[in-house]
């Protein structure tokens, strides 16, 4: 999380420079030396450059203090950024000025050279365009109710992407990290040397496919499962830890291998496949869970089969099966106590006897040159092989009496589970199934939908787990941290500025950068996660700065005496070169991580697309929104108080020694 923080922040970091740099440049072409041009252009702009970088901080900051496992997942993330947005402005502040009073000066561009006649023609493109935004911004503040009502418009539809389902909603987006769990079950009375040899077979055909680096394999055993081993009850079950060559080096996708796998090791006669992919933590949990809980194990059953039914039926589920393996045959010992009270024998006597017999007693030892062996002592295989077995078992007393046991119990055969599952002090039952080709959140929410038409029986609850647990408590977490990310912002501008209209009229850049996040979101395909929000998250502090530049500017050429409306066209004239060049400077600082598709790539690229988008449509959007709120939030407040709204704020002159 800390390299993928630090991938993020490259355009963020360099935005104080630039604000800073521009504003230095422009007192240069106003023919101030290059020490006057430094101090005076430091000097205006970093009251904007602390309020930019400041905003950033402030919606981080929270995400950094939060607790929970979205804390536990963006704790590093978040004060990384923090502190690399702290730095910068130190740096902004100190060095960037230094380097510009030494080194800066004017460049006078000829169309003698190459370089000179492509920057004359991109400034004169860059001039041009700032003409026609002056124009434009002129028609929209004389047709202001057309610019809200277009833009209100816009974030409509944006938002109705969502339930509409052109954005889907996932925990976290599932990656091809070239890793998978094969899990395999043999028949229930099927021995563990049968299953090693099956599980053999199934891996001689995973391992004559090029793509697989190594298999690693556990017999008598499953990831989730309690014990192992021949006398355990999970001698039919085993696992292949399967690891492909690198996403480059490979034509499919893990999730398509481990479909070809299932399909081939499927002909096995006897084996049971389910392949499950390999998640940002490591673990091969299924991320559709729905547990099923009560205490009538025969409604349980029932309420079981009909989630499984629903669950198969909704697009993107596969591999669905119960939490509970395979029934296994079993031999029950009912004791009689009336038989055990007439000849002497207690519980323990015939307890002791079945446990020595079939498991064994290892409590003798046999040393050699210094080393301990348990020696373990039991039947011999052909003595425990059936139910005749158990009958016939001789059962010795305290007295030294020795009977059969079926004289002291009724011996019988019969069919049980080999794992009971209890939730909450309940039974449970537990549906699992992978999610393919559509986000778990989605596949989930249809699920809902469908068991909220059937009547349960009484005493039967339903609870969601895996992905959808978590989704819930991470959008929870996380929608918190964007509310209060959003007061932050407000409250450090009111702070800087001691003034409530103005940050207010800033704020309006956020809901217009959420156009193009979810519009980036639906044209790629990539759903709604813990990691998109974060990069919704991350757009407070981003898109804010184009605002706080556009007010901020504004605000100076009205103490200057400048009309409103003519101080909002060049407020946002002026203004567009840096909100242009921190724009573009963080969208293409964005596009690798966005354009990225190693290893587990698709985790980020959703933030950063979302990151990308939001900043286009801020660009655009911003510009006309922000003035125009401007011009009516000062009116309304003239009208209203008479007079401009809020305290001026008073400039504290410092002075400046050289040394």
């Amino acid at each position: 999380m800390t390299l993928m923080a630090l991938s993020l922040v490259v355009g963020i970091l360099v935005d104080d420079s630039i604000v800073v740099l521009e504003n230095i440049y422009r007192h240069l072409e106003m023919g101030k030396t290059k020490y006057s041009a430094a101090l005076d252009g430091r000097n205006e702009i970093g009251f904007t450059a602390m309020a930019i970088t400041l905003v950033d901080v402030v919606v981080f900051l929270p995400l950094a203090l939060s607790g929970g496992l979205i804390g536990n997942i963006l704790r590093e993330f978040s004060l990384v950024v923090v502190i690399s947005t702290l730095m910068s402005l130190v740096v902004a502040f100190t060095l960037t000025p230094l380097l510009a009073s030494r080194w800066g000066k004017l460049e006078h561009l000829t169309n003698d050279t190459l370089w000179g006649r492509f920057a004359l023609a991109f400034e004169q493109a860059i001039t041009d365009l700032q003409q026609w935004y002056g124009r434009a911004l002129e028609k929209a503040l004389r047709r202001k109710r057309y610019v809200l009502l277009g833009i209100l418009t816009l974030i409509i539809a944006a938002f109705a992407l969502v339930p509409t389902g052109f954005i889907g909603a996932t925990f976290i987006p599932p990656s091809d990290r070239g890793e998978f769990l094969v899990q395999l079950e043999t028949a229930p009375q099927a021995s563990l040397s049968t299953t090693d040899q099956l599980t053999q077979q199934a891996e001689r055909l995973i391992l004559a496919h090029p793509e697989v680096v190594n298999a690693f394999t556990n017999v008598g055993t499953q990831s989730g499962q309690m014990g192992g081993g021949a006398g355990s009850a999970n001698a039919n079950l085993s696992e292949i830890n399967v690891k492909l060559v690198p996403k480059k080096d490979r034509k499919i996708t893990s999730e398509q291998f481990g479909t070809l796998l299932r399909d081939e090791l499927g002909t096995i006669p006897g084996l049971k496949v389910t392949v499950t992919q390999t998640n940002i933590t490591g673990s091969a949990q299924t991320p559709i869970q729905i547990a099923v809980k009560g205490v009538e194990m025969d409604s349980l059953w029932k309420t079981a089969r009909v989630v499984k039914r629903i669950t198969e039926a909704t697009p993107g589920t596969d591999y669905v099966q119960f939490s509970t393996k395979s029934p296994k045959p079993e031999v029950k010992v009912r004791l009689d106590q009336d038989r055990m009270g007439a000849l002497g024998f207690t519980s323990t006597d015939i307890g002791m006897a079945v446990q020595t017999a079939f498991r064994g007693n290892d409590r003798n030892k046999f040393k050699e040159a210094g080393e301990e062996y348990p020696i373990n002592v039991r039947l011999d295989q052909a003595d425990r092989k059936d139910v005749e077995s158990v009958r016939g078992l001789m059962v010795t007393n305290a007295k030294g009496a020795t009977v059969r046991l079926d004289q002291l119990a009724d011996v019988y055969e019969t069919v049980g589970n080999s794992v009971l599952q209890r939730t909450d002090r309940l039974n449970s039952i537990t549906i699992n199934s992978a999610a393919v080709g559509r986000p778990s959140g989605t596949i989930v929410a249809e699920i809902q939908k469908a068991l909220a038409k059937e009547q349960l029986p009484a005493g039967i609850t339903i609870q969601y787990l895996g992905d959808a647990k978590n989704q819930g408590e991470a959008f929870g977490s996380l929608g918190l941290a964007l509310v209060l990310g959003i007061l932050l912002v407000y409250l450090i501008m009111v702070a800087l500025y001691e003034n409530a209209l103005y940050p207010f009229v800033v704020l309006f850049s956020i809901p217009v950068s959420l156009v193009g996040a979810f519009l980036a979101l639906a044209l790629t395909m990539q759903p709604l996660s813990i990691f998109a929000i974060v990069g919704l998250i991350m757009l407070l502090g981003l898109v804010s700065k184009n605002g706080i530049l556009i007010v901020d500017f504004a605000n100076h050429l009205r103490k200057e005496g400048m009309a409103l409306s003519e101080a909002l066209v060049e407020a946002g004239k002026e203004r567009l070169r840096p909100i242009l060049m921190t724009t573009v400077a963080m969208i293409f600082g964005m596009l690798p991580i966005a354009l990225a598709s190693g290893d587990g790539a698709e985790v980020k690229n959703g933030m950063a697309w979302v990151i990308i988008g939001g900043l286009t449509s801020s660009l655009i959007l911003t510009l006309f929104i922000v003035p125009v709120m401007y011009y009516i939030m000062t009116r309304l407040m003239e009208r209203v108080g008479g007079k401009r709204f809020g305290r001026k704020r008073r400039k504290v002159e410092g002075r400046v020694s050289i040394a």
